[in-house]
Order: C-alpha cells, then structure tokens, then sequence
C-alpha cells in the first residue's frame, strides 16, 4: 500500500479517535446492513458510488439507476472527504466492486467538518483512488457539481472559485494517473458558475432533472472502463 495512503489515515486518525468518544465521525454504522447483505450475496455490484447527500440523493430520486445497473450508491449526506476516507474500506473495499465513483469535496468548500484547505481535500481524495487502486476497483473521479453559494454556509463568497480550482487539480491528477475524471460541472452550470435554473431547488442538490444530465455521462464512463457497450 502507497505511503500516501499512510500518511493520509495517520493525520485523521486522531481526529477519527477523538470524535468516536461521542459519536460516529464518519457515520460507519450507516450502511453496515447494506454492506452485510451484499458481503454474503453471491452476486456483488459491479459500481459503488462513493458520495455526499449528492450521491445520496441521487439514489432515493432515482433509485432504478442503480438497481438496474447494479450499482450501488453510498453517499451521506453533509459528509466531507475526511469522512468519506474513514469508511472507504467499509463501504467500497468489503463489497469487491469492479469500479468505484468518488465524488467529493463539496461540503469540504462548504467547510462542514472545519477550514477549508484544498491541499488536505486532495489528498483525502487521492488516498481513496490509491486504496482502490491497490484492491484491484478500477476508479473514476467526478468533479464537484457546479455552487455559487451555500445556503446553509452564507459567508462563504468565493464558492465557485474553490470549486473550479479543485476540480481543475482533480482533472490534472486524474490525466497524470490515467484515471477517468468525469466532469459534470461544465453540462451543469450557468454563466456564474452556479447550477443552472431548474436542475436544483437550493444551488446545491440536483432535482430528478439534475440527475438526468449526469446519469448518460457517468453510465458512458462506467461502460468504457468496464468494457461494456
């Protein structure tokens, strides 16, 4: 395993130990059953999409995307990349799918778990693609959907700054790695660089009409890096 992989776990794992006094930090518990039940099955998916509330919206307004493609999605809701590394073994390893979907750093912007830094984002994003990698799960990365603001996070003024030089990072690294990087930022947003009308009721969260733009552009990838038609 990458010494990045390390380094990455090791800086959360105080954080991780701290906050398990009080609660699930990374909400572990959260698809355990799920997670049992596709263990034990003889069948296994073949995608797991590895998310916020992006991700776990798009599974309640759409669930037939995923069972008829044998997908399955594993966004929570508020969650930042730090999160999502700490149940990455749980919810994408353990399940042996063939490839996996990361689509984070939304709520890291939206500073959700504390001070953004773009540099710690990364590197949380990077160690997942790494761990993947050496369990044999082919990875794409998805670029963070298009924000002008958050609601829940008003003083936060240069969102779609944040968001656009992440994603410019997370497209060189992905190119530099011959990884896929899907961009669903550049077919969703406005001139402002915020979702554009109709595909969001708060600028952050896509609707059912949302999830259509995304859903033939994600489906395309996955079918080219599985060797589907």
């Amino acid at each position: 395993m990458k010494s990045s992989i390390f380094l990455a776990i090791g800086l959360l794992l105080g954080e991780f130990v701290n906050a398990q006094s009080a609660v699930d930090f990374a909400n572990l518990a959260r698809y355990k059953d799920d997670n049992t039940a596709i263990v034990n099955a003889k069948k296994k998916v073949d995608v797991v999409f590895m998310g916020n509330s992006i991700t776990e919206g798009w599974v309640k307004n759409h669930p037939e995307f995923f069972s008829e493609n044998n997908y399955a999605g594993r966004g929570i809701s508020g969650q930042t990349s730090s999160q999502m590394l700490l149940r990455f073994q749980n919810d994408v390893i353990a399940l042996k799918p063939k490839l996996v979907i990361i689509n984070a750093g939304t709520n890291d912007i939206a500073q959700n778990t504390g001070v953004y830094d773009q540099d710690f984002t990364f590197n949380n994003i990077k160690a997942m693609a790494d761990i993947a990698q050496s369990n044999g799960i082919k990875v794409i990365i998805a670029s963070v959907l298009p924000a002008a603001a958050f609601p829940w996070r008003k003083e936060i003024t240069d969102v779609t700054q944040k968001v656009d030089a992440l994603n410019n990072r997370l497209k060189q690294y992905s190119h530099n790695s011959k990884l896929t990087f899907i961009d669903y930022n550049t077919a969703m947003r406005d001139e402002k660089g915020g979702l554009r009308e109709g595909l969001s009721k708060d600028g952050i969260h896509p609707n059912l009409a949302g999830y259509t733009i995304m859903e033939p552009i994600i489906k395309k990838a996955i079918n080219k890096a599985l060797g589907k038609k």
